[in-house]
């Protein structure tokens, strides 16, 4: 299961059914009673019903993923049926894709003409001349052009326009109209370089086609004498991106890269975050049934049967018996201990396994007798870095950390993470990255507070945290916030009515103030309006991104009739567009190099979290029994 749909899932429902414990003195054999949320009254009548079974609110409440029931909206836009006893207009189609001078919108055009349709749009001037009309389609094409056209297949026709251009031109064409097909082509691929970057190293077929046309345009460059630095900037791009043309000389040994809670070294940790490509290698652990463990050096986006054929060289298995019956099976093991047998063609396994998930390597006869790591299922009470450490460090580590991880995450990865079942799988580590370090936030606020025993201590430790929650806010930083305020809205933190008590009134204001912040109501209009008033840098919570581009990709057709739909491809592209603005300054956080300081990064870059929903209900009963 991918970390969004975790993500996005009701904590619990993918678990088994807690087992109901043996009812003490004066308690009843249900559940206690859940502390009531500081913010919500019950249900109203104009609020829909939900679909029978649990839900969000009885679980803490968690963002859940539906398919829109009308047609193609903006996803900021409230949701119809918020105000149902008055009849609202039906909701008119988004305008096309206009540009702010009024620029007439893109006409739908097929598949193959469209990269006709708008080199024909730009102008003489190159880059220099294209007016907004022209670079917002310019930009619209080339983050979305995957969803209709694979990008070897746009490149290849990028690369059949210059050469068209460079031959004899059609009858229809006017004089000079080759020179500036050309120079359209040149834009195109100096903005299509600008956006990929680094992703065109994982396509060696693409990467093939960009240095053929790259050596044509070189060839012409007595013809771009206006176009200089254009031409100098190509150059540059194509070294960025490591297109050898002149000298293909073997690339160094890559360095093995850590991946964050799989080798939790301090060294490694305390290390800036760099981005993630599915040709990087990393160390990871693959456990034997008895929880012996084989350290395998693999590629990021290894498929199973590379990883299993790295274990068994490892275990010394003979090609005989690898080929009989008791051949390797790879296991992905959670620490709730649910597991599941990999497809051996299954790539990028390594990103998507939850928190505190292991792979196991066993045969099919030993599966049933997997067990989790001890280690996952031991729980030791007692005093960790955050009770020593000041509120206000620790949301800025929190930050820190996290923009680290945002910046990582390349802008296209958001389109593939969405879109990759229509038109094949490119690797989203980095995203996939930060969509556990979410859910890890989440689970680490009721880990801390589950493990501090002492009602006092349990109930100072909630105020930090509402106050981490409040710095996190003031820096921008929306993920932790909204991870931190999940988390002590989840069930087995919220009924301890006892802590939630003790805590002061104005705390207990702070947080009502920010459940109203993230409720889904209306579609999340106010976190929509807080964020909107927000500058960059900030970090937005992304699953809510994700969930946008889910309902605009489900709300309506790429292909209408054969023609590419504009209006879905331009609302994308806006999506991605204000992600790009949201980093578009650096973050600047005064942190200090102290050993205190360092002790404090440590922690809060490599957590240890349960993530096992009925551990944590154990732990809740233990210290608050329901009759209490």
């Amino acid at each position: 299961m991918k970390p969004l749909e975790k993500l996005l899932k009701k904590p619990g429902a993918h678990l088994p059914s807690r087992p109901a414990a043996a009812p003490g003195p004066g308690q009843g054999s249900g559940p206690g009673p859940r502390r009531q949320s500081l913010s919500r009254s019950p249900a109203s009548p104009e609020e829909p019903a939900g679909p029978a079974g649990p839900q969000p609110g009885s679980e803490g409440r968690w963002l859940e993923l539906r398919p829109p029931e009308a047609p193609l909206r903006s996803p900021e836009e409230p949701s119809p049926g918020a105000d149902r006893d008055r009849e609202l207009p039906s909701p008119e189609p988004p305008p096309a894709a206009r540009c702010c001078c009024g620029c007439a919108p893109a006409a739908p055009a097929p598949p193959e003409r469209l990269l006709a349709a708008l080199l024909d749009r730009l102008p003489a001037g190159g880059a220099h001349g294209r007016g907004c009309g022209a670079e917002s389609l310019l930009d619209d094409i080339v983050l979305t052009h995957s969803l209709f056209l694979p990008t070897e297949r746009f490149l290849q026709q990028l690369h059949q326009h210059f050469v068209r251009a460079a031959g004899s031109p059609p009858p229809r064409w006017e004089e000079g109209a080759g020179l500036r097909r050309k120079r359209a082509v040149l834009a195109v691929l100096l903005h299509f370089l600008e956006t990929y970057k680094g992703l065109l190293q994982e396509e060696e077929s693409a990467g093939k086609v960009i240095k053929e046309l790259y050596l044509l345009i070189m060839k012409d460059t007595s013809l771009y004498r206006d176009l200089e630095d254009e031409i100098l900037k190509l150059h540059q791009l194509v070294e960025t991106v490591e297109l050898k043309v002149a000298d293909e000389t073997p690339p160094p040994n890559k360095q093995v890269k850590p991946l964050f809670r799989h080798f939790r070294r301090i060294d490694s940790c305390l290390q800036t975050r760099v981005a993630f490509r599915g040709s990087d290698e990393i160390f990871c652990r693959v456990y034997m049934p008895d929880h012996s463990y084989v350290t395998i050096r693999s590629r990021l986006s290894a498929s199973v049967q590379d990883i299993l054929a790295s274990v068994t060289e490892k275990l010394q298995y003979s090609e005989e018996q690898s080929a009989r019956e008791d051949a390797l099976i790879l296991v992905t093991m959670a620490s709730s201990g649910e597991k599941a047998v990999l497809q051996p063609s299954e790539e990028c396994v390594f990103t998507t396994l939850g928190i505190n998930s292991h792979l196991f390597a066993c045969t099919r006869d030993t599966f049933d007798s997997l067990v989790p790591l001890p280690e996952e299922i031991q729980v030791v009470p007692g005093d960790t870095e955050i009770h020593r450490a000041e509120p206000e460090d620790v949301a800025n580590h929190l930050t820190a950390f996290h923009w680290e991880l945002f910046r990582c995450i390349h802008e296209l990865e958001f389109v593939d993470y969405v879109f990759h079942g229509e038109r094949g799988r490119r690797e989203t580590a980095n995203l996939e990255l930060l969509l556990q370090r979410c859910s890890e936030v989440q689970h680490w606020v009721g880990t801390e507070l589950l493990l501090c025993e002492a009602l006092g201590k349990r109930a100072h430790l909630l105020k930090k945290l509402i106050k981490i929650a409040a710095i996190c806010k003031q820096n921008q930083d929306m993920l932790s916030f909204y991870a931190i305020v999940i988390g002590l809205n989840n069930a087995a933190i919220s009924r301890l009515r006892l802590t939630w008590e003790k805590l002061p009134g104005k705390f207990k204001n702070l947080f009502r103030k920010f459940e109203n912040l993230t409720d889904p109501c209306r579609n999340h209009k106010t976190y929509r309006e807080v964020l909107a008033k927000m500058k960059p840098p900030l970090i937005p919570f992304v699953p809510l991104i994700l969930k946008d581009l889910t309902f605009l990709h489900e709300g309506s057709k790429t292909l209408l009739d054969g023609l590419v739909n504009m209006e879905k491809l331009h609302c994308i592209a806006e999506k991605v567009r204000t992600i790009r603005k949201y980093r578009s300054r650096p973050l600047c956080l005064e942190l200090e190099a102290s050993p205190s300081q360092l002790q404090t990064k440590a922690y809060v870059r490599q957590l240890r979290v349960i993530d096992n929903q009925n551990l944590l209900f154990e732990l809740s009963y233990k210290l608050e029994p329901g009759g209490q």
